[in-house]
């Protein structure tokens, strides 16, 4: 769990909710620490392949190191999020393709190979003059960059020649408010949902890039949207980016989240407060997984009798 802005107390919640469940949580198995050898993986001499369920809830610190070892770890036990949910949602291409294929609206997009410039020229001509350049695997804004026209187009592309990237990935830009909605869900329930307002001289909602967070009541359509874009890529547990299409009058899911944050404590006094809503789901969801992991594990007993 991610120690800053408030994340030791929604630890604590979790870890006491579970505790009062009859459910042991072992705290701080962070998988940078841990090893892999003779078919077992170690964290501060923790098996962890004899857990019920491992629940990682750390955006924006995992090494390929880390990541290396969930997916090793998640052919064995319950994780939460599911590894090929987690990847998923960390590679945008991917999280747009599912979505579209799945009759979500996302923006339109464009994955060009890096000596495919005429195509890149011709998408932003196709687009009416702008897109949006983005890392297909990044957080928080980092590396996204509006081209406003060819001319800018010009200028961008040298720099990201130099930056060794194996392809080009951009989306069209959307005519919007510059306010977006964040809506969580977890294991298939609506449990909260606020905004993001741009700053006045910017356009990017994160509140990394300077966003502000704002209070937002979803309507039904928004509600049944998020679910099912969850439901698409597979988390359990999901933050739901939604924006609102000026133009064609509809909403966009712009990204899918598999670690949203919760409220920070100055957030919750601002009247954010699905936070206790949301643990209450989180201990429910890992109860469930260890209790459906036991259950595999006896009936595979069983049949061995």
């Amino acid at each position: 769990m991610y120690s800053n802005s408030g994340g030791t107390a929604i630890q604590a919640k979790i870890v006491n909710q579970l505790r009062d469940r009859d459910i042991e949580a072992i705290t701080d198995l962070n998988l940078g620490h841990a090893n892999a050898h003779n078919g077992t993986i170690t964290c501060h001499n923790v098996n962890m392949e004899e857990l019920d369920a491992f629940f990682s809830y750390n955006a924006g610190q995992q090494t390929p190191y880390q990541v290396f070892l969930y997916q090793v770890l998640n052919e064995s036990i319950p994780c939460l999020n599911s590894f090929e949910s987690f990847s998923l949602s960390e590679d945008k291409l991917r999280t747009s393709h599912r979505l579209s294929r799945a009759g979500i609206r996302t923006p339109d997009y464009r994955l060009c190979n890096t000596k495919d410039k005429p195509m890149l020229k011709n998408t932003i001509r196709e687009w009416g003059g702008r897109l949006v350049y983005k890392p297909t695997d990044g957080w928080g804004g980092m590396g996204i960059v509006k081209v406003e026209d060819e001319r800018s187009l010009d200028m961008l592309i040298p720099f990201l020649d130099q930056t060794n990237i194996p392809h080009f990935y951009v989306e069209r830009f959307i005519n919007y408010d510059m306010t977006d909605y964040r809506i969580d869900i977890v294991d298939g329930e609506f449990v909260g949902c606020y905004g993001r307002q741009a700053p006045k001289d910017d356009w990017k909602t994160n509140v990394t890039s300077g966003g502000s967070v704002i209070r937002r009541e979803p309507n039904d359509e928004l509600v049944a949207l998020a679910i099912k874009a969850a439901k698409v890529t597979g988390l359990d547990i999901a933050g739901v980016d939604v924006i609102y299409d000026q133009e064609h009058e509809e909403y966009v899911v712009l990204e899918v989240n598999g670690i949203p944050a919760f409220a920070t404590p100055e957030q919750e006094a601002a009247g954010l407060t699905f936070n206790e809503g949301k643990i209450e789901r989180i201990v429910n969801l890992i109860e469930r997984k260890a209790i459906e992991k036991r259950a595999s594990m006896q009936a595979a007993l069983t049949s061995q009798l």
